[in-house]
């Protein structure tokens, strides 16, 4: 017979409900989910836990080539002085970066991350992927506002796309796919050239982090035209849609098979109730403590439970969060959002991430035969979590 590990807390959270203290979870040697039992159909060798036993999380939002930034960028400068500073200021030695890009890998395995939807616009994290210590999917990002960057744009990224598809093997850790940066930063001509790609794929992009999105599809006014010209870009080939960036943008990610938008802090109702008619794999993700780093906003969580949108959670980069934990943008969550129950923030972080990355056979869930990992939350108090919450990786 086969080692068993059994695992019993406070509480067990499936990934989609928290069941009580007399469930039993069971695991084999490698951590694949066996089954849940009953305390008195378990048998011996009960490893007892105070605390509640989760999936592993999902990060479905990360840039950890941008490691290196930690404490580098100011907070609270609003976006668009932000991007400027992370185009300005993004280079430094390489061996500087592997550094900080091994450093935060392991921190996120320390906060019970299992997967990542990453950013990549480069090649630099390819060697510590490769180690395969967590499961990613690479996000190759796209940028090119000028049409006249539009193939040159698309070659590059054809090409980092590439060299991490060469680190793929049996174990499935690894996923790929092409992606646009943010509706300001990619021109309709960069848009034809990458939308062949994402049919069968998850794509994603930078959504409404500022206000300032919609006035320059409105209008074509507001803080985006400073930052143009702050890059000397030629704006007269933009014409304004008169309809919000997310209306603009979103029937071109029609063909991809689910689309997380990140950020969505000032998304509207309108919004939300036109991409409900649109399509019905849309996951909204949530970047809560990126969102107070950067321009001090909450984004509308409640209106997208109001309308039963699919939410996730990410860290973004260490260049506009003190760190990558889901649990710490959980407590923050809360802390905004007391009404919120922790079962329900619990399957943003795995279950619903899992789903959002296309790793849900494997992830996010205690099903049998899945190998969602299996972390212990600690330090809740009267079913919410606290500042001194904390989470343990078991397997």
């Amino acid at each position: 017979m086969l080692p068993y590990q059994k695992f019993q807390a406070t509480q067990l959270f499936t990934g989609t409900e928290l069941l009580g203290p007399e469930k039993v979870l069971i695991t084999d040697e490698k951590g694949t989910i066996e089954t849940i039992l009953d305390e008195k159909e378990a048998g011996e060798n009960i490893r007892q836990l105070n605390g509640i036993l989760s999936p592993g999380f999902i990060n479905c939002h990360c840039h950890l080539e941008l490691s290196h930034l930690r404490g580098r960028i100011p907070e609270k400068t609003g976006l668009v002085d932000f991007v400027f500073k992370i185009v300005n200021e993004r280079h430094f030695p390489e061996a500087e970066i592997l550094d900080a890009i091994s450093i935060a890998e392991e921190e996120m395995l320390t906060n019970g991350i299992v997967a990542v939807g990453d950013i990549c616009n480069n090649t630099l994290t390819v060697s510590q992927k490769a180690k395969q210590k967590l499961a990613y999917y690479n996000f190759i990002e796209l940028t090119g506002w000028l049409p006249s960057v539009s193939q040159m744009r698309f070659e590059r990224s054809l090409a980092v796309y590439q060299s991490f598809e060469e680190i793929k093997n049996e174990k499935l850790r690894i996923k790929n796919g092409l992606s646009p940066h943010a509706p300001y930063s990619v021109s309709n001509e960069l848009w034809e050239l990458i939308t062949p790609y994402f049919a069968g794929n998850t794509v994603t992009i930078h959504n409404q982090e500022t206000a300032f999105e919609d006035t320059l599809f409105t209008q074509k006014e507001g803080d985006f035209m400073r930052m143009y010209r702050l890059m000397n870009m030629d704006t007269d080939f933009f014409t304004p849609t008169g309809k919000s960036s997310l209306q603009s943008y979103f029937p071109k990610m029609a063909s991809a098979a689910k689309q997380i938008l990140v950020h969505n802090t000032f998304t509207s109702e309108e919004d939300v109730l036109f991409v409900n008619r649109q399509s019905s794999d849309v996951s909204w993700c949530v970047c809560i403590n990126a969102n107070q780093y950067i321009e001090q906003a909450l984004p509308p969580i409640d209106l997208f439970r109001k309308h039963q949108g699919r939410l996730v959670v990410g860290t973004d980069s260490l260049a506009s969060n003190w760190s990558l934990s889901i649990l710490d943008e959980l407590k923050t969550i809360t802390r905004h959002f007391p009404h919120i129950p922790l079962a329900e923030l619990l399957q943003w972080s795995t279950r619903n991430g899992a789903q959002a990355l296309q790793m849900d056979d494997r992830l996010g869930s205690f099903e049998k035969g899945k190998q969602p990992g299996v972390v212990l939350l600690s330090q809740i108090e009267n079913g919410r979590l606290t500042a001194s919450s904390m989470v343990g990786r078991l397997l």
